[in-house]
Parts: C-alpha cells; structure tokens; sequence
C-alpha cells in the first residue's frame, strides 16, 4: 500500500486512540461528510466513528456556506455524543485539534478566529461546522465536520472570497494527510476524554484566539457592529466594545477581522 494512500486502514494503523477513530468509514467521493454523518448517527453508530471523504462536492461551513474540497485535501466528520452541559467545549477542542495537527506536522504557527476558523498569519486553512440534534435537555448526537485545504494551490483558491490559503501553499510542498488525520484524532481524542475538566480546553482555545484585540465587524440576523473585541465569556461568546463603550455579547454570527 502506498504510504500517501489515503484509506481507513491507512489512517488506523498505528491510532492509538479511546474514543475517536475506533471506527472509520473511507468514501472515495461523497457530498458531504456531515450528512453521512448524521445519517450514520441516527443509525445508532458508536461514539467516535469518523467518516473521511477523498473528495467532497457538497459540503458545507458556517452560515450554510459551500466548502467543497477537491481530491488532496481533508474533509471529515467525527459522531460524539457529548453530555449538553460540554457541548460548547466540542467546538474549542475541535479547533485546538487542527492548530496542534497543523503545527506538529507541518511545523507551521495556526491561530483561531472566533469561534472556529483556524489562520495560518491571517488567511483561512480550515473550516469546522458542528451539527446537533438537542433534544430538551439532552444531545441526541453531534457531528463535527472538518475541512482542511493541504494540497491545493493559489489558482484553485483563487476564487475563493475570504482570504485563504493551504498547507502545500505555506510550505511549499505535499503535506501527508494520512499524518494530519492520525494526529488530528489522536489531539481531539486526548481533550474530547478531559472534556469534563474544561478549564484548560477553554484556556488554551482563548489564548489562541487571532480574534481578541482587534477591530471586527460582526454581523448577526438584526444587526452589525463594529468595535473592538476585548474578550471571551465562560461559554465562549465574544464580548465586543463598540466606539460609543458599550459592551456587546456576540452569541453567534459572521465575524471578520478589520485591518
């Protein structure tokens, strides 16, 4: 078997994981792998299965806007069923995920912009979307979607509207998927277990925030404002202050850095 063969036994050899992983499902092509993965959820799959497309044609990011990823890059869906009360510690610790995958492997320095975008020195390499089914009190399921553009080059991005860029673009050459997936896992495995204790989950997705201290645009169903974002609550809403000093609590919503 090639080693840059991406394939679910490529990517389970040598996975040393609890929870995550313990199941993988390879589809050469597919639309999108959250749908995949909401259907295999209500299907009764076991906590940690992951489905990993070669190819995705229908995916989808934040505010149901398209993120396809043609064959060389990543897109994937992990199933969890997290207690509700941790449910807003999944997105932190997916991100977390991506940056420590991206800087292990490739070396590279990632940051965050709120709440799940994840930078390479401002432009967008990956995209997470997290889907829930909540039911009262309880998460019937959740699946966490993750893009990540690896070995894609300036002209297939060049249509793209907000900044972006790929890890064969920062490093100048082809990045291992199989790599990235394995440690990727592996990363949100170990803080998916300490989830409960979710200080330091919560610490570190703040210290990596590109977001805090810089002037944003934010803009939600009713509104726009525009201020400066000075931090994040518990729950990791953004708390920005906009020019007239009043203190806005940003719950969700498109977010973008002014420079």
């Amino acid at each position: 078997m090639s080693r840059n063969l991406l394939t679910a036994e490529a990517v389970a050899e040598g996975l040393n994981t609890r929870t995550i992983g313990r199941r993988i499902i390879f589809l050469p092509e597919t639309g999108s792998t959250n749908e995949i993965g909401i259907r295999e959820a209500l299907n009764g799959a076991p906590e940690g299965t992951v489905i990993i497309a070669g190819k995705q044609t229908r995916g989808r990011g934040r505010l149901k806007r398209a993120w396809n990823t043609p064959e060389g890059n990543i897109a994937l869906s992990v199933i969890l069923y997290p207690d509700m009360t941790l449910l807003h510690l999944l997105i932190m610790a997916a991100s977390l995920a991506v940056v420590h995958a991206i800087e292990t492997v490739t070396g590279l320095k990632a940051g965050i912009k709120w709440p799940n975008d994840v930078l390479i020195d401002g432009r967008k390499v990956c995209g997470i979307l997290i889907e829930s089914d909540i039911r009262s009190t309880s998460v019937n399921y959740t699946v966490t979607g993750i893009g990540i553009n690896v070995n894609i080059g300036r002209d297939e991005l060049a249509g793209v509207l907000t900044p972006a860029t790929s890890l064969l673009i920062e490093t100048g050459k082809e990045v291992s998927r199989i790599d990235l997936i394995r440690e990727l896992l592996s990363d949100m495995d170990r803080m998916y277990s300490s989830l409960s204790s979710g200080e330091r989950v919560f610490g570190e997705w703040r210290d990596r925030l590109v977001t805090l201290g810089s002037e944003v645009r934010a803009t939600s169903v009713n509104e726009v404002i525009e201020g400066v974002a000075e931090s994040v609550d518990a729950s990791g809403n953004l708390l920005v202050r906009d020019t007239a000093g009043t203190l806005h609590r940003i719950v969700a919503g498109d977010v973008t850095l002014r420079r």
